[in-house]
């Protein structure tokens, strides 16, 4: 489809309303998916390292009861 001017592109011949809202909705979809996947990530390695410290803590209080 070309268009002849700026306006005709964002008009969507006539439908660029729904166009526009598919992108919004896309994208903003994709913003969320990004920002909870590096919170979890965040919170995983958070966990991962409270848990190697604990295991490092507890092999240090065994090696020091023996």
């Amino acid at each position: 489809m070309q268009f002849h001017s700026i306006s005709d592109f964002l008009n969507m011949g006539g439908y660029a309303f729904y166009v526009w809202l598919s992108y919004g909705v896309t994208f903003t979809c994709f913003g969320l998916l990004i920002f909870t996947s590096r919170a979890k990530k965040k919170q995983l390695f958070k966990n991962i390292n409270k848990k190697r410290q604990r295991e490092q803590l507890l092999k240090a209080r065994r090696s020091n009861t023996q």
